[in-house]
């Protein structure tokens, strides 16, 4: 890397699956290190993998005890003396200071060197007195070990015996968590059956013995039709397929302990048996279901859009007014869900309902997402209805979900399937060409290995010639319906690593005129990167409320989205500042506070002729010039410290005679325009205090703007002479002046070399004093000037002729007093 790179962006949705729960469908043994590299192989990034229990810290330490005797401290009103058995050769001595602890119970025991956890704290018990008595333990309540809530010490079934381990007792489950990370395209793989499909995949084509295990439906049967459901899609074209089932004498409670344990393990919070049975089918099936209380459904079901103007509370219990775009599902006579988004506050199940109806759905992906923005209302349904589920799968997630009702909430399947699906949605046809596949992969993939790929894939071959197959590809995998991404698939799964590297490397020569702006910028990242510099790389969507207050950006010319991500991400961004600010605002939180940036990018404007696109390179400091060391220097950066990197970006490239002049732009307190020659290279300035704060960026930040395009074709110019080393010496002047506090030291600057083009070579500020004893409004300079003749040694008399001619000039033009 030619510098050190800060990535800055929006990750995609992490999904957390169950190691445990994934070798339900696929009979593996392997390591879940080991099953986090194959998965990052094949496209499904794993951004970590962690061991994890349903109740935090497993319950490790803790065992089932029996109080055998209870006495009051001799020395503490609320505290008491127990004996504990726990099966040990020997009764434990434990101070007590829950109320209802009694002789007889059989309670949880935290033995010596158990460590309870508090949220993200923790502590270890110890052996120990309290108030002069000895304590070998602990009885503990349900928060103290993360089991709920008791009033005092847990007290349990006094069947229970003693022992027993509490892991063991309550069924506490262990796993492993892969933080799986897939791109926006992989639908297919949103849930433990879905990558346990690609996993299967892999292995398969290795030849290894795996079977992939679909969870059974054979047992789904109408037991009776006493719940009778009428159901009629009028957008057939935003609602491709709609299920429905209704399922009689159900009791809705909690949930039981093995699917409470594995919604938690995912992160999610159980809600009720019925709730987390359509969460569980969700995560394992990746297909979404709502339950509705069949006395809401009033026995009609209507799917339309005709719903604008109409306030609606979803569960999220916040009230919204629908909109015209909205797919609504309703009974006979008003909404009761956002389709494919979430389900109304008042139609879902509650403790009364008694009869439910199950909904199971494939929505145009389309229309979830635009409901889902205009509503501003996101749920891990419209995260997969958005990318695009497997219509083929609605039946089967409907059944298991149905069956897994009717074993947890007991009940009667009471109606038939209703299935509206009057346009199937049909495979892919692809043409596939061997010859193809083995240009672009770069690899001669024997044509038998290709086919068992395809096969394991769940690519159907229906047709073969000697050079191409005809495929049909399922509609679940929604991102191949192209050659192109039939043969990234077949790559994925044969392994990008097993592409040997050649031995042998075949390139074309190209002649070109002036220098390649990629070389220019591989100079400059260099050059910065050798300065302390970090490169950084910002969305280019910005946030259209960032530019406001900003005159300069008053105009009409934001280019904005139309389906934007979300508000913050609406246009494309009309400044560079703004993004790297970002960027400034993250490391200061994380106590990184000395920062020098730089980022290379476009900004966008629409015009009326179209669109204009800005090359750009921004170039940011803030904080110390020095990290903190017993011998660095404390002092902060300044305007001039950038101004010193941006000259020497120029010197680089051999531009040396950089000019800056005032200039007026309300995102900085004081900003200057940088030319060289006639060439407006930017602007350079010390950004406004009232953008930073906005940020939460206290400490002055400072912000050169480098337009790119005119920078490249500065270096292409410039032209590369050599010339001696000058032999005579060069002689150094002073001057001390009083001016009036708003000359800058630019104006100084330029008029000396207005005045002296030939001698002066260069013009330094090396003393500042504004204080007591001057006249107010004024301060002082002291300036130095470096003279030299490359042709001979300067007299004095020469000296002196363009010294007189500075101070002069500084006298009749700025109004300088010469002390």
């Amino acid at each position: 890397m030619l510098a050190d790179r800060l990535y800055f962006y929006a990750k995609y949705k992490c999904m957390k699956i169950s190691y445990n729960w994934l070798k339900q469908y696929l009979n593996i043994d392997l390591p879940a290190s080991e099953v986090s590299k194959i998965l990052t192989d094949i496209g499904l990034e794993v951004g970590g993998v962690d061991e994890l229990q349903s109740v935090k810290g497993g319950l490790v330490g803790l065992v089932i005890g029996e109080v055998k005797e209870k006495e009051k401290h001799p020395d503490a009103d609320k505290l008491s003396l127990t004996k504990v058995d726990i099966g040990a050769a020997e009764l434990l001595n434990i101070v007590c200071g829950a109320p209802n602890v009694a002789a007889g119970q059989k309670v949880i025991v935290a033995t010596i060197g158990t460590e309870l956890y508090n949220g993200d704290e923790s502590f270890t018990i110890k052996k120990s007195k309290i108030r002069g008595a000895l304590s070998e333990g602990m009885l503990c309540g349900a928060d103290e070990v993360g089991l709920g809530h008791s009033e005092g010490i847990m007290v349990l079934d006094s069947s229970v015996a003693v022992g027993t381990l509490a892991k063991d007792y309550f069924k506490v489950e262990s796993d492993f968590i892969l933080e799986v990370e897939p791109t926006p395209n992989r639908a297919d793989a949103l849930s433990h059956y879905g990558v346990a499909r690609d996993l299967y995949a892999y292995l398969k084509s290795r030849g290894e013995n795996v079977q992939l295990t679909l969870p059974s439906v054979t047992e789904f049967k109408v037991q009776e039709t006493s719940l009778p459901i009428d159901i009629k899609v009028e957008d057939t074209e935003a609602c491709v397929r709609y299920m429905g089932v209704c399922i009689s004498g159900v009791e809705v409670k909690e949930s039981p302990d093995w699917l409470k344990n594995k919604l938690k393990l995912i992160g999610l919070n159980p809600i009720n048996n019925v709730v987390d049975v359509t969460n569980f089918v969700l995560h394992e099936l990746g297909q979404p279901l709502h339950a509705f209380d069949y006395e809401a459904v009033k026995g009609k079901v209507v799917v339309k859009k005709n719903a604008a103007g109409i306030k609606f509370t979803a569960l999220d219990k916040v009230e919204r007014e629908l909109k015209e775009e909205n797919l609504m599902i309703w009974n006979a006579t008003e909404p009761m869900c956002v389709g494919g988004v979430m389900g109304g506050l008042h139609s879902g199940t509650t403790q009364k309902t008694k009869n439910i109806f199950l909904e199971c759905a494939y929505f145009n992906p389309v229309v979830v997402r635009k409901s889902s923005k205009v509503l501003g209302l996101k749920s891990d349904s419209s995260f997969r209805f958005e990318r695009g589920v497997d219509p083929n799968m609605t039946p089967v997630a409907l059944k298991r979900a149905a069956l897994l009702i009717q074993e947890l909430a007991g009940g009667k399947i009471a109606s038939e399937i209703v299935d509206v699906y009057p346009h199937p949605i049909q495979h892919f046809n692809i043409h596939f060409r061997f010859q193809r596949c083995n240009d672009l992969i770069g690899e001669l993939i024997p044509k038998e290995k290709i086919k068992n790929i395809l096969s394991v894939l769940d690519i159907q071959i229906v047709s073969e010639s000697a050079d191409a197959l005809e495929l049909k590809v399922p509609p679940y995998r929604v991102d191949v319906q192209r050659e192109i991404d039939v043969i990234e698939d077949i790559l994925r799964i044969y392994g990008y690593n097993t592409v040997a590297i050649p031995e042998k490397l075949s390139a074309s020569l190209e002649i070109t005129t002036g220098i390649p702006q990629e070389r220019i910028r591989m100079v400059v990242s260099q050059q910065l990167s050798a300065l302390g510099f970090n490169e950084i790389l910002c969305n280019s969507l910005s946030n259209k409320e960032y530019y406001t207050e900003y005159p300069e950006f008053e105009d009409a010319g934001f280019v904005s989205l139309l389906n934007p991500l979300s508000s913050e991400l609406s246009i494309m961004r009309r400044s560079m500042i703004f993004g790297a600010m970002e960027a400034v605002q993250r490391n200061v939180n994380r106590q990184h506070s000395n920062l020098k940036f730089f980022e290379y990018g476009k900004t966008y404007r629409k015009t009326e002729n179209g669109f204009f696109e800005q090359n750009n390179l921004t170039l940011l400091i803030t904080g110390n010039k020095e990290e903190e060391s017993w011998n660095a220097s404390k002092d902060k950066v300044n305007f001039f410290s950038l101004k010193g990197y941006v000259q020497q970006l120029c010197d680089r490239i051999g531009a040396s005679k950089l000019k800056i002049k005032a200039s007026e732009n309300s995102l900085y307190t004081e900003v200057f325009e940088i030319r060289v020659g006639k060439k407006v290279l930017g602007e350079i300035g010390v950004l406004n205090k009232k953008l930073s704060k906005k940020f939460d960026v206290k400490q002055e930040v400072y912000v050169a703007n480098i337009l790119w395009d005119n920078f490249c074709e500065l270096a292409q110019n410039v032209k590369i002479q050599y010339a001696e080393l000058p032999k005579f010496p060069v002689v150094r002047r002073d001057l001390s002046l009083l001016l009036n506090k708003e000359i800058k030291f630019v104006e100084l600057e330029q008029l000396a070399f207005d005045v002296e083009k030939q001698l002066l070579k260069e013009v330094n500020l090396f003393d500042v004093y504004e204080g007591k004893n001057l006249p107010e409004g004024k301060k002082s300079y002291a300036l130095s000037f470096i003279l030299q003749d490359a042709e001979k040694t300067l007299v004095d008399a020469q000296i002196d002729k363009v010294m007189e001619k500075l101070m002069k000039s500084y006298k009749e033009k700025l109004g300088a007093e010469v002390r």
